[in-house]
């Protein structure tokens, strides 16, 4: 054999696990290079994806509790919860992720060196582990799945006691009673929504004058009722931020400005237990050798790569947060397989341009395709369907009454264009939807199916007869329409 590896994987995150897998399986001989002397999975099992789902599942659950046995004497949930009790749990679920990982890349034969790799030559990585060895190991690919880290604060810093960030915010040893949320993204509306749950009074601080501005704009609406209902503030848009303790009141204080202000210079203060700062996300481009062998990164550092995650250079690919958008896990799995495919020249089916997004709030989002209002500026002749979780059966039953599921499709055709959902089980209700628009489908495949019952997938159905009846007013027979 030419080289010691078929390929070689920087990073055991998503994109580089799929890969090492999806490899194996083609009988190829896979090393994965993991810089965490302790963990594989990256932050996707370790800082990010799976513990912070955890904390929701946990948060979310004493939620419904509490929704189908009010308290009488309405006792917060943080008087009557440990932290480290939530948190045992999301301890449980690493340990069990981790485990699975390492036994199915052993499983598949894959090997595992821990250590920093940095590329030397196109089809070389040298690895330097904690006993400052150093190794070197070679392939005739590679892929750089080395992920991403949270940019710093400019205005302050993280104390990781105070003032938190996506890692020590899971180490906390009690649940706050205040906490402010310094973000702008998913994961700000993700934790925001989580500890206000658990009884913690929340303020989210955004920079910008818009909040999740890609959501569709009914969608967007339930969500401000929602942080209304549960108290959380949204404080936009700000500017010089600043955080210092008042050790006199015992508290951490947060001052800010509005921007354009009709006060110039005025400040505001928050009074807090904690806060969470959930800025961006840089990529772990550098100081692994990219700019040795001539890998091209575009204005913020991200790895360039075609549709087939190749770089350029010819024997380098690249897959996960490292390239930048749609930074999901859900897509780096994908990317991570299409990148081994082309490798190895195996024939594989073209991925969907359109692809689901889920937001794990409480309660949940998730959206695919097209906005009413993206549809209407293309000019399509579009109609909309609507079904509310406090009309179904499924809603009563679970005690959820908050909640849409919204359908976008041609007037004409009735061709699925776009699904939209708030509410309990978004990110899984989505993909039914998601193989019906995927497939060419129209919204009569929800009213010429039978969909068990009650279950919250009741909601397709009642919004496909919801826009039925828009388009051929109500109260008039669709018979010929239904054949």
């Amino acid at each position: 054999m030419k080289y010691d590896y078929d390929v070689i994987i920087l990073g055991s995150g998503p994109a580089g696990f799929s890969c090492a897998m999806q490899s194996s399986k083609f009988g190829k001989k896979a090393l994965v290079i993991e810089a965490n002397e302790k963990y594989l999975g990256g932050a996707w099992i370790n800082t990010g994806t799976v513990p912070s789902k955890a904390l929701r599942e946990t948060a979310r659950i004493i939620q419904r509790y509490h929704n189908q046995f009010p308290d009488e004497e309405n006792i917060k949930p943080y008087a009557k919860y440990e932290m480290a009790e939530l948190l045992s749990y999301k301890e449980k679920t690493l340990k069990s992720k981790n485990k699975k990982v390492a036994k199915d890349l052993k499983k598949n034969e894959v090997d595992i060196y821990r250590g920093f790799g940095v590329l030397i030559d196109p089809n070389t990585v040298e690895v330097k582990n904690g006993d400052g060895e150093t190794k070197k190991f070679t392939a005739e690919y590679i892929l750089v799945a080395t992920g991403s880290k949270p940019i710093q604060p400019k205005n302050f810093k993280l104390d990781h006691n105070k003032i938190l960030d996506y890692a020590s915010i899971l180490t906390l040893t009690h649940i706050p009673r205040r906490l402010v949320v310094i973000g702008i993204g998913v994961n700000a509306i993700e934790y925001a929504t989580t500890f206000s749950k658990l009884g913690t009074r929340v303020t989210i601080l955004n920079e910008n004058d818009t909040f999740l501005r890609w959501l569709d704009h009914e969608i967007a609406e339930q969500v401000h009722e929602i942080l209304a209902d549960n108290k959380i503030e949204i404080v936009m848009p700000t500017k010089n931020i600043r955080i210092k303790d008042n050790d006199i009141r015992n508290v951490t204080e947060v001052s800010y400005q509005i921007k354009d202000d009709k006060e110039p210079g005025r400040k505001y203060v928050i009074e807090t237990e904690h806060v969470l700062y959930l800025g961006g996300k840089t990529p772990n481009t550098k100081n692994i050798g990219l700019d040795k062998v001539g890998i091209k990164l575009d204005k913020e550092g991200f790895v360039k790569v075609d549709k087939d995650m190749r770089s350029s250079v010819e024997s380098i690919y690249a897959a996960g947060d490292v390239v930048g958008f749609p930074r999901l896990a859900s897509a780096s799995f994908t990317q991570g397989r299409i990148a081994s495919c082309k490798m190895f020249d195996i024939a594989r089916l073209e991925v969907e341009a359109e692809i689901p997004y889920g937001i794990y709030s409480i309660p949940e989002m998730s959206n695919i395709g097209l906005t009413e209002n993206e549809a209407r500026e293309k000019g399509l002749d579009i109609t909309v369907g609507r079904a509310y979780y406090k009309n179904i059966t499924q809603g009563d039953v679970s005690n959820q009454q908050t909640g849409l599921l919204k359908l976008v499709f041609d007037t004409k055709t009735l061709k699925l264009l776009g699904i939209h959902i708030i509410g309990e089980r978004a990110s899984d209700l989505i993909h039914l939807g998601q193989a019906v628009m995927s497939l060419g489908g129209d919204i009569r495949y929800f009213i010429n199916h039978v969909l068990n019952y009650p279950t919250y997938s009741e909601l397709y159905r009642v919004a496909a007869f919801n826009g039925i009846n828009r388009v051929y007013k109500a109260g008039v027979k669709y018979k010929k329409l239904l054949k």
